[in-house]
């Protein structure tokens, strides 16, 4: 099955189709990681986005619903190399092929992907269509030129829960040498701007009892579950697009111990008054170098976003924690005097390091 991805450049690839047919256009990014493609495909935040990995050989361990980040695929589509067809694990229950197939998913094999990942290096994400439909390569691109992209689309009201809920699907294969099992005295209450699975598995592990509220619950509906600490999720699009979130995060602040992960982050930094800007090609991986600038010391962490928050922007009672040590940008913050703190990158890591771990113990010790 002949299939085409054409990015808004002009520039065309040919390959082979798998997982569904059909068209689908989207932000064409890239993931670093060698594994973790399941979790990938399920993370909420890449919605509205058509995934690349870098890695050559995608799929050689099948698929596994132990293995899902959210109930569904949420990628706009998938590029990889070489697709393995046949899976040699255990575990697994599905192909990748059928797991794209079942979802309605489009994906394409069999392209130069080193070209691809330098090109979106040197020129930055760019708007893509991936068709096994239409093979036409100057309609394909005209659809890619027309895309409007990621700025300014709030994609959080895609993927929110349509109501609150009661996380009671425990830990997961998270692993108790990470973090250690303890009961749960601590109520906190989870907004959901499109959470990982993993990031609720990994609070409870810690010993909170999980209340997950949509991301447009507004400060007053968040206060009347009565928590201990209020943690901010990951999601998808442009932070400064969701303004009815900075307006709750902002409502909150002061009110009860908050921690953020990516969006959260984001959220937290735009309601303290910073600015945020897209990066070039965004950081998408399980190998981006951290330093903790409290303790300096070096954390390996799995990252993925397009956006950052400005730290010349920050107010002078919120200080930077965290930095990229590949493009210096800022990975975390806290405020000087109140028990607030977020990080950008991924301490819960499905697939990735456990060095970030520990901030999950830091938020349950912040609840007292």
């Amino acid at each position: 099955m002949h299939a085409k991805l054409a990015l808004a450049d002009g520039t065309v690839f040919t390959g082979r189709g798998f997982g569904a047919t059909g068209e689908t256009i989207g932000e064409v990014v890239f993931n670093t990681s060698m594994m973790g493609y399941q979790e990938v495909l399920t993370d909420p935040s890449y919605t509205g986005q058509i995934v690349t990995m870098t890695y050559p050989l995608i799929g050689n361990y099948g698929t596994t619903a132990d293995d899902q980040e959210s109930a569904r695929v949420q990628v706009a589509g998938f590029i990889v190399r070489q697709l393995a067809r046949v899976p040699s694990n255990f575990r697994s229950t599905s192909t990748l092929h059928d797991f794209l197939k079942a979802s309605h998913v489009v994906g394409i094999e069999g392209i130069d992907t080193r070209a691809l990942v330098r090109r979106l290096r040197v020129r930055g994400s760019m708007n893509g269509v991936l068709s096994t439909a239409d093979l036409d390569d100057a309609s394909l691109v005209q659809k890619a030129r027309a895309f409007p992209g990621m700025e300014g689309r709030d994609l959080v009201k895609e993927v929110v829960p349509a109501q609150a809920f009661h996380w009671n699907t425990g830990f997961g294969a998270f692993a108790d040498h990470v973090l250690p099992h303890r009961p749960a005295t601590k109520r906190v209450v989870a907004i959901d701007y499109g959470m990982k699975w993993n990031i609720l598995r990994c609070l409870a592990q810690t010993g909170c009892d999980v209340t997950v509220v949509p991301g447009t619950a507004s400060a007053e509906e968040v206060l009347s579950h009565d928590p201990d600490g209020i943690f901010l999720s990951n999601g998808p699009g442009d932070p400064a697009a969701v303004g009815y979130a900075i307006t709750t995060v902002k409502n909150l602040i002061g009110k009860k111990p908050i921690f953020g992960i990516c969006l959260g982050h984001q959220l937290l930094g735009l309601a303290f008054g910073a600015k945020t800007f897209k990066l070039k090609f965004g950081h998408r991986g399980a190998n981006q170098p951290v330093r903790n600038e409290l303790t300096k010391k070096i954390e390996i962490t799995t990252q993925n976003h397009g956006f950052a928050v400005d730290p010349t922007t920050l107010p002078k009672d919120v200080m930077p924690t965290h930095i990229n040590l590949n493009d210096n940008t800022l990975e975390g913050l806290k405020h000087t005097s109140l028990p607030v703190f977020s990080v950008q990158y991924h301490p819960e890591a499905a697939a990735g390091p456990h060095d970030s771990s520990y901030l999950f113990e830091e938020f349950r010790t912040m609840m007292g």
